[in-house]
């Protein structure tokens, strides 16, 4: 067809020039993502008159910024909110509802990238695919995959399965997962030739630039992904006490290492070329306030305590049993065996157990897992959306805000707290103008936009919309 009868068509059907460019514009050569562990606006804005100007400053005045973002589950950690930006979809789906849960096998706490019967750290659990295999597959395995974090979990779930490799600090040196081999080799050449130095979050902007600098990322016209977490404080491996105020050390540091990045990664490419996405975990570990000081209402919730009154009540009415046989966090896991061997009905247990357990202090709520599993309403979403039925317990029991919840049998203890956590997603680079948009958004919507800015499909279970 003729160019101008070409354009011509298409100005009628309702394009223009702009829109014809727009649609035949090359898509970035790397997507930078960069996670920070405990992200949160108000500390972000508390230190921003001693940022420099190629740091959080720049992101935040030319980049595209969704400044109320949040996940859509709870409760969020750092490895369920890492497998939603990796896969654009909840644990319900994913089945990542924490860096940890209970092995309903041995009753033991098992890491959530430790395979079932496996000595290799993988992303075996993640039981969907990820914006890095959807690019993989999109390129036939010729786009480069690498992530780097201070955790094993966040750096093998952010790769995804089929990435070129993910690398983590261990004893002072980098550790690889060999569930990479032989794709992990190259990444294993770069971490044989770097040290872990105190500063985790310097050693990991010095590996990440190895990567870009050797050509391995970037280099061609095929996109890459390099995943980058940073923790929030940057001195990890403590062999530096901080001084003075601690967040304000954390996020002056942040702010230069973001600067280091951003300029290493121009200086090899335009910046039309690169896709920088920047956000949080959503979720925040702060120190234990004395609320009872203040009269703040507070109490103890006693979940080892609480298991035995079940098991005490339950053999009241089915007889003696242990029909409750762990409980880790605010999760009961049921002896399920005993209760078909007894030939009682699950539903029966559950509703049971609920209403006794909603009657003891500290307890404001009682999730079922058939409940979960049956129900999609507005009103129990977000605990819907974190639970999944091999790795959650039978019964979720949601304790009070501001009560202490201990555990004897792991002597722990934590205090709940529902209170939102406000970080931004901000998309920098790759020919996107700056906006600040202020209306509420979630973050299953990155992997998504992603997918669409490089043109590959998103994850095989995100059904949410891009975000642009």
């Amino acid at each position: 067809m003729n160019r101008c009868i070409y354009i011509t068509l298409l100005t009628v059907l309702g394009f223009n020039s702009d829109s014809i460019a727009q649609s035949m514009k090359q898509p970035p050569r790397l997507v930078v993502n960069i996670t920070i562990d405990q992200l949160r606006s108000d500390y972000l804005e508390l230190y921003a008159p001693l940022y420099g100007n190629d740091g959080f400053k720049r992101l935040l005045n030319e980049g595209l910024v969704f400044a109320n973002a949040s996940y859509p589950f709870a409760p969020v950690d750092r490895a369920s909110a890492t497998a939603l930006l990796a896969t654009g979809t909840s644990p319900y789906y994913n089945s990542i509802v924490a860096s940890e849960w209970l092995n309903r096998n041995t009753l033991q706490p098992e890491s959530c990238v430790k395979a079932t019967g496996k000595a290799l750290l993988s992303p075996e659990n993640i039981l969907t695919s990820t914006v890095g295999d959807e690019l993989k597959m999109a390129t036939q395995g010729q786009a480069g995959v690498f992530s780097i974090a201070p955790y094993s979990d966040a750096s093998i779930i952010s790769a995804g399965h089929a990435a070129n490799g993910a690398a983590w600090p261990k004893n002072g040196k980098w550790e690889n997962s060999g569930y990479y081999s032989p794709a992990n080799s190259l990444l294993q050449s770069y971490c044989r030739r770097q040290t872990v130095t105190h500063d985790i979050n310097k050693s990991i902007i010095d590996l990440a630039l190895s990567i870009i600098h050797d050509g391995t990322a970037g280099a061609d016209s095929i996109t890459d992904i390099l995943n980058i977490m940073f923790a929030r404080y940057p001195y990890t491996i403590e062999t530096k006490p901080h001084t003075g105020d601690r967040m304000l050390e954390a996020y002056t540091s942040l702010d230069r290492n973001i600067a280091e990045l951003v300029r290493a990664v121009e200086d090899r490419m335009p910046l039309e070329r690169v896709l920088f996405v920047l956000t949080g975990t959503g979720y925040s570990e702060e120190e234990e306030k004395d609320n009872e000081r203040f009269r703040i209402p507070t109490g103890q919730f006693n979940i080892t305590r609480t298991k035995n009154l079940l098991n005490i009540y339950l053999s009241a009415i089915y007889g003696n049993g242990q029909y409750v046989e762990a409980n880790y966090k605010t999760h009961l896991y049921l002896n399920r065996k005993l209760i078909d061997r007894k030939n009682i009905n699950y539903s029966d247990v559950l509703r049971r157990s609920q209403e006794f357990l909603l009657d003891i202090s500290g307890v404001r709520n009682v999730y079922t897992s058939l409940q979960l599993r049956l129900s999609d309403s507005n009103f129990i979403r977000n605990i819907r959306n974190g639970f999944y039925s091999e790795r959650s317990g039978d019964i979720i029991i949601e304790v009070s805000p501001g009560w202490k919840t201990i555990d004897e049998d792991r002597n722990t203890s934590y205090t709940q707290r529902l209170g939102n956590i406000q970080f931004p997603i901000v998309f920098f680079g790759a020919g996107i103008n700056h906006e600040c948009i202020t209306s509420p958004v979630t973050t299953d919507r990155i992997a998504p936009t992603i997918a669409k800015t490089i043109r590959i499909r998103a994850p095989n279970a995100c059904t949410a919309i891009p975000l642009f």
